[in-house]
């Protein structure tokens, strides 16, 4: 009734506005809403977001299982999202596709104004549905349709700056121990090492890139491959942090300590591997926060009409601990790393 008097209507007239019923004039119902709002009454979202055609609620589809990867995204779209008053509504798709047609269909039909896809693997995904009403964008794992919008680290550019601060504390004769080759992640990792190092002059040591599990057990095993082949080896540069660690304890196993006589680099700065190992390992941070925020961004532009189109590449970060020498600290890689957006 307050509302009603504050806005010179009826009170049913007043119901009907902040309920989002009735035939009632625009002028009229926003004249309603401004007097709730006047008066610290909160009227139902929904019939809030008539008046604009909009929900203010965004749709967040993740496909990895543990929340490695997912979460930082999350919590990076989470807090852009939050200053304009936007809810996001969480679904854990767990890689299943039968559960993401589920969430996909629920999402609509609650009117969400859009979509966040957050994979579980840097390997493009094929789109999760076609002629959607609502933009979507794909935050860490890229989709296979170029003109989707797509948010993802730069991988190369953060192997390359790995390989450039190895490099930049005076090692020579550089390894690279990764995973499984079949992950586009991992080829272009191992093209930012082969860049950084032809930049530099030299070649990989060892006998090539050495691919095999994401595990501790192919970095002790890695570690003593390196070593038979190239003895003289000074540093490694590793697919993530557990080969990483893996490889540190290869090495101590061999006699050899780390940074003295090998210098080590991980990648991910996944903390609970990286932060305490034995010899803290400096590694590349991905800056999967930042990935969700800018991915939040795209996807208010294209919820307000402007869409941008392609995969737009993020710096990664290096952060440096004792295995390479270093106390620990965090920062920007040195020079351009970052691939321009297509």
């Amino acid at each position: 009734m307050d509302v009603a008097v504050r806005a010179g209507v009826s009170v049913g007239t007043a119901s009907k506005a902040l309920n989002g019923h009735g035939g009632l004039r625009s002028e009229t119902r926003a004249r309603v809403l401004a007097a709730a709002e006047e008066l610290g009454f909160l009227p139902n979202a929904l019939a809030r977001g008539l008046l604009r055609g909009r929900s203010f609620t965004v749709g967040l589809i993740a496909s990895d299982a543990v929340g490695r990867f997912s979460i930082p995204v999350m919590l990076g779209v989470e807090d852009a999202l939050s200053a304009g008053r936007i809810a996001v509504l969480f679904c854990d798709g767990r890689g299943d596709p039968i559960r993401e047609e589920h969430y996909l269909r629920s999402l609509l039909a609650r009117r969400v104004d859009g979509i966040i896809v957050a994979g579980g693997q840097t390997d493009p995904r094929p789109p999760i549905g076609s002629g959607l009403t609502v933009p979507v964008v794909y935050a860490w794992t890229p989709s296979t349709d170029p003109m989707d919008a797509s948010v993802v680290p730069d991988h190369e550019g953060g192997a390359y700056a790995a390989v450039a601060h190895l490099l930049g504390v005076g090692r020579q004769r550089v390894g690279h121990v990764s995973g499984p080759q079949q992950f586009r992640s991992v080829e272009l990792r191992a093209k930012g090492v082969f860049r950084a190092l032809a930049e530099a002059g030299l070649q990989l040591a060892g006998p090539g890139p050495l691919y095999g599990d994401w595990s501790e057990a192919w970095g002790r095993q890695a570690a003593a491959i390196l070593l038979r082949s190239c003895p003289e080896l000074d540093a490694v540069s590793c697919g993530n942090d557990e080969i990483a660690r893996g490889v540190a304890d290869g090495l101590r196993d061999l006699g050899l300590r780390v940074p003295d006589d090998v210098a080590i680099i991980g990648f991910d700065n996944w903390e609970i591997m990286s932060a305490h190992a034995r010899v803290p390992l400096s590694t590349v941070d991905m800056s999967l926060h930042e990935v969700g925020r800018v991915a939040a961004g795209r996807l208010l532009q294209a919820i307000n009409g402007a869409a941008v189109h392609g995969t737009q590449y993020l710096p990664c970060q290096l952060v440096l601990r004792e295995s390479t020498g270093l106390q620990a600290r965090s920062g920007r890689p040195p020079g351009p790393v970052a691939r321009p957006s297509p």
